[in-house]
């Protein structure tokens, strides 16, 4: 005959937990919009510098190419330094201090993040890196906000102008160089016109097809020139 065991260690457990229902509530890692904020920001520059390691891993075990792993890599150094700014304070001054609060084994990523520039960009000890991570992002920026039907003047002109004005910058980009020749020709077509006027259809496939031609371009010098 067999000897029944009237309460398990299990139903136990579920008989502990059922009289705490405190165990069954949602944890809130923030009270407030300004926490949620905070740790939002966090986040970000957390996700940040991991796709940055992944990448740079890509680019040695050669499964991304180098004009790939360019752009990409300029890009996220761009958007590591504005997730930083909104994290950076007394108790995280640097991103090192980030980097081991969280316990982030990310090497390749702080060694990107040091140099600021893409592993394949020398180091001229000028402006160059900076110019380079800037006019990745605008021409990025741009052709994402005509993609998302943003189409307005005052949507799309501040940063082709600002990609203007930073091509104009950078000693490598002659003024042969065929970007600067159709932005140029795309912000005189928009200075006459208004703030709030859109383009048509025929002009944001234009400008569309205008701006990834000139950044394939771009990114082909970077490969040569560099």
């Amino acid at each position: 005959m067999f000897s029944t065991v009237p309460t398990t260690q299990s139903s136990q457990n579920q008989s502990s937990s059922a009289n705490r229902p405190e165990l069954y509530e949602e944890v809130k890692l923030f009270r407030n919009f300004r926490e949620r904020e905070k740790y939002d920001n966090m986040a970000e520059l957390f996700a940040v510098i991991n796709t940055l390691q992944w990448l740079e891993k890509a680019y040695i075990r050669d499964a991304i190419t180098p004009k790939e792993y360019t752009a990409a890599c300029s890009k996220l150094l761009v958007q590591y330094k504005a997730a930083f700014k909104q994290v950076q304070s007394d108790q995280i001054p640097t991103v090192e201090t980030f980097m081991k609060k969280y316990r982030m084994d990310c090497p390749a990523a702080m060694e990107r993040i040091k140099e600021d520039r893409p592993i394949t960009i020398k180091n001229d000890d000028g402006n160059t890196s900076e110019c380079i991570a800037q006019i990745v992002s605008l021409f990025i920026t741009v052709m994402d906000k005509l993609r998302l039907d943003m189409k307005a003047v005052d949507e799309i002109e501040p940063e082709l102008r600002e990609l203007s004005e930073t091509m104009n910058k950078m000693t490598l980009l002659t003024d042969d160089y065929q970007g600067k020749e159709k932005v140029n020709s795309w912000l005189k077509t928009m200075s006459s016109m208004r703030a709030s006027d859109e383009l048509d259809e025929d002009q944001i496939r234009q400008l569309l097809h205008d701006l990834d031609s000139a950044y394939q371009s771009f990114i082909r010098l970077l490969g040569t020139g560099s």
